[in-house]
Order: C-alpha cells, then sequence, then structure tokens
C-alpha cells in the first residue's frame, strides 16, 4: 500500500515510520526542509535509504501534493498542526483524486464529529485525552471518603 502522510511532526513522523516497518510504501510531505529530522531520529540509516520519501511543499498546493504521489496513494494522512489546513487537503485528497482511505487529524472535538458526519474518517487526539482524563477521574475511588 501506498500511505502519503501530510505533517512530519511528533505524530506523522511516528505513523510514517511504522508504516515503512511494516513493509508499506510511504512518502511525507513537509513544508519544513527540517521536519526529515523526526524522520532520521533514532534510526540506523536514513529515512530515504530505508526506503521513504520525502517532499518539502506546502500541502495546499496541488504540485506539492502531486510531486509527494497524491495521485497514486492508497491512503492519505493529514497530520499537519493546523486543523483547517488538514480538513482542506482531505478533502482534496478524497473528492478530487479518489484516495481510498483518508483519515484526518481535527483538534477542535465539535469539527471532528462535524467533519466525521460528512464522511471524512476523523481522530480528535483532544476528544480521546477528554474521555480518557474523566475515566480516570470517574474511575478513582477516593481514600477520603467521598463519592467515589
Amino acid at each position: 500500500m501506498f500511505v502519503l502522510i501530510v505533517g512530519s511532526g511528533r505524530v506523522g513522523s511516528a505513523v510514517a515510520k511504522s508504516m515503512l516497518s511494516d513493509g508499506h510504501e510511504v512518502s511525507v510531505l513537509d513544508e519544513n526542509p527540517e521536519a526529515i529530522a523526526l524522520l532520521n531520529r533514532g534510526q540506523d540509516e536514513s529515512w530515504e535509504d530505508l526506503g521513504g520519501s520525502f517532499t518539502v511543499g506546502t500541502a495546499l498546493e496541488i504540485d506539492a501534493l502531486l510531486e509527494a504521489g497524491i495521485d497514486r496513494a492508497d491512503a492519505f494522512l493529514a497530520s499537519t498542526d493546523g486543523d483547517n489546513t488538514n480538513i482542506v487537503i482531505a478533502q482534496i485528497a478524497k473528492k478530487r483524486f479518489e484516495v481510498e482511505l483518508v483519515v484526518v487529524r481535527v483538534l477542535d472535538p465539535g469539527r471532528a464529529k462535524w467533519y466525521a458526519q460528512q464522511g471524512l474518517q476523523t481522530v480528535c487526539p483532544t476528544q480521546t485525552a477528554i474521555e480518557l482524563l474523566e475515566a480516570a477521574v470517574r474511575g478513582h475511588k477516593s481514600s477520603r471518603g467521598g463519592a467515589g
């Protein structure tokens, strides 16, 4: 499977390395040329020597997406640090390039829910954190004798 990941921060680079180690062909697009450092971190070989691809460019530009391989992507992950960018490029991947699997990271829980209702597969780390934190507090049995 050919996977295109936009955004090479902590999340995008971790997913990229995992997908590459699983045997997938992985291309990463980031506007920061220094972002490849996260792909190289902890590796015995460079990202590109391991078989990964890295493209410097702005994901909102079709030429950059094409250079990174969107026209042949089986899966597309929008993982920049901006909800607006992620939502726009996810829609481009899904509607213009008909990528089979499009997953978009959205930090705002309200937006994530709405975009999921529109057919985008969304991941909202903020909502996940809220649910885990609430569950931790609700699951705590107080030794002070209060409700719990």
